[in-house]
């Protein structure tokens, strides 16, 4: 009811309680009053409304149904116009148009991702129902729709928020350290996807309490155990979770004891001093086969010297070697010797007795070829 028309209907009580108005007054306000009462109830017109929620949460592959019903007025004649549309963020764009309903017939006016799925949820959209269902939601889903409702001269709408949130994967579980009674130890779980605000919390597989000095980060899902010990170890289960789903994972945390610092400082000067006399026996080797090598490499050289022949040495005079020259058939005698050799036939000849008793100049005669 308008203000205008509370006014007059507190005017008209006032009146009609008042004996300063004539009686033909009264016929006048009841006038008034039902001229008043027919404009109210035109004033009424379309009206849309949905007993859903104005943002629907849901998960990636699922379906859903955005709520639009509507009641018309006795006023409302024309013909009716059933749209829904994705509301732009920004205000100076044009809203983007998916599905219609006019005549009687249904129109898809959505691309190949925003239009694939849609329909109507009644039957006949034309008896009071005008609801939208998407088949199979994806991310790209995710937008404000609006539901508007025409039938002249009424017109409502309804707009309701769509989040599409992808569930969040199986989380991978693991340990850092060596589980080491007495050391800090650090349980890790991480889901490779899922919609953010991803939510990490553990706890034990027996619902026990846990260990003292423990704390857990619900974001990055660490859970740290400061002072590790037997009653710390057993079953760890991580569940990790956002608005649409949950998943979880689960560990076995062990208790080892740690090793002896003692032995393991004799282990490492044993495997050191081992190291170091490897070490020496191979530079040892190979120090031995290199003098090896030089020294065989220096026999062989011997040996080629050695095996060459000498060059024959000829006791030959120059004078000698021209008259040899000269006369092919000349006879060689050695000085004082007992030989004489032809080269022409190979054979050896002893000399005389009465050769040991020529002079000097008539040996060097016969030693030059010619006869005294």
């Amino acid at each position: 009811m308008s203000h205008h028309g509370t006014t007059m209907i507190r005017k008209t009580n006032t009146a009609l309680r008042s004996d300063s108005f004539p009686p033909w007054s009264s016929v006048y306000l009841l006038f008034t009053a039902s001229l008043l009462s027919t404009e109210l109830k035109c004033a009424g017109g379309m009206l849309v409304a949905s007993t859903g929620p104005q943002t629907i949460q849901k998960a990636q592959g699922e379906s859903v149904t955005l709520g639009c019903s509507y009641t018309p007025s006795p006023s409302d004649t024309g013909e009716l116009d059933i749209e829904w549309s994705v509301v732009s963020p920004d205000t100076t764009q044009k809203d983007h148009m998916l599905m219609s309903f006019t005549s009687g017939t249904t129109y898809i006016h959505g691309d190949n991702t925003l239009g694939k799925g849609l329909s109507f949820a009644a039957p006949d959209p034309s008896m009071g129902d005008a609801s939208m269902s998407i088949a199979l939601l994806s991310t790209a889903h995710s937008a404000t729709y609006q539901c508007k409702v025409k039938k002249s001269p009424g017109v409502d709408a309804r707009k309701v928020s769509l989040v599409v949130m992808a569930r969040p994967s199986v989380p991978k579980c693991w340990v850092e350290g060596g589980e080491l009674i007495g050391e800090v130890v650090s349980l890790h779980c991480q889901s490779a996807e899922g919609s953010t605000p991803l939510q990490y919390r553990w706890g034990r597989e027996n619902a026990g309490p846990f260990p003292a000095a423990t704390t857990q980060d619900s974001v990055t899902g660490e859970l740290r155990i400061r002072n590790h010990s037997h009653s710390s170890a057993g079953f760890y289960l991580c569940e990790v979770n956002n608005a649409v789903g949950a998943e979880r994972c689960r560990i076995n945390l062990r208790a080892n004891k740690p090793p002896n610092r003692a032995a393991v400082i004799v282990g490492s000067i044993v495997g050191s001093l081992l190291l170091i006399f490897m070490l020496v026996v191979f530079i040892g080797l190979l120090y031995w086969k290199l003098s090896g090598r030089r020294d065989s490499e220096k026999e062989f050289s011997n040996d080629i010297r050695e095996d060459a022949p000498p060059p024959e040495s000829r006791p030959v005079s120059r004078r000698t070697s021209r008259s040899a020259s000269q006369q092919p058939g000349a006879a060689y005698r050695q000085v004082g010797g007992t030989e004489v050799s032809s080269p022409d036939d190979g054979h050896t000849h002893s000399p005389s007795s009465n050769s040991r008793g020529h002079t000097p100049d008539k040996h060097r005669a016969e030693c030059d070829g010619f006869s005294v």
